[in-house]
């Protein structure tokens, strides 16, 4: 693997742990300050902490310094991101956005550390659990 073509991985990695840890960081707080679930509340931020492991691998360490967030074509606000009707959308859009990044991360984790990627697809399915949980929690606290 060339060296350009290793740093180009890691962005793509460092920009995706990113997007992971903020999604569920806005799922715990609903599921905190809105649903007022605690044990539902640190099964996410547990699920949110278990993906820190990968900072041990020393390039993932490293990856900030291939962040280049000013070059970032998508970092402009397109207009679906304004979207949001209430924080049922908001729960719903950054599970989304938690579980597409750990499938990114699981997808390049195969060419970077080949040894995690079962950790991860782990971890996603644990999301979805994640998600089906506070949905039932969801629907039950808006029937009362």
């Amino acid at each position: 693997m060339t060296k350009v073509y290793k740093h180009l991985i890691l962005r793509i990695l460092d920009v995706n742990f990113n997007r992971y840890k903020e999604g569920l960081r806005v799922v715990e707080d609903i599921v905190r300050f809105v649903l007022k679930n605690e044990k539902l509340q640190k099964k996410i931020k547990k699920m949110r902490h278990a993906i820190d492991f990968i900072l041990k691998y020393e390039d993932m360490k490293n990856s900030i310094f291939y962040r280049q967030a000013n070059y970032d074509c998508g970092k402009k606000l397109d207009y679906l991101e304004i979207k949001r009707k209430d924080y049922r959308d908001i729960l719903f859009t950054n599970f989304q956005r938690s579980k597409e990044s750990i499938r990114v991360i699981e997808e390049f984790s195969k060419i970077i550390f080949p040894k995690y990627t079962g950790v991860l697809k782990r971890l996603r399915y644990n999301i979805y659990s994640l998600e089906k949980d506070a949905y039932i929690y969801f629907k039950k606290i808006w029937q009362k």
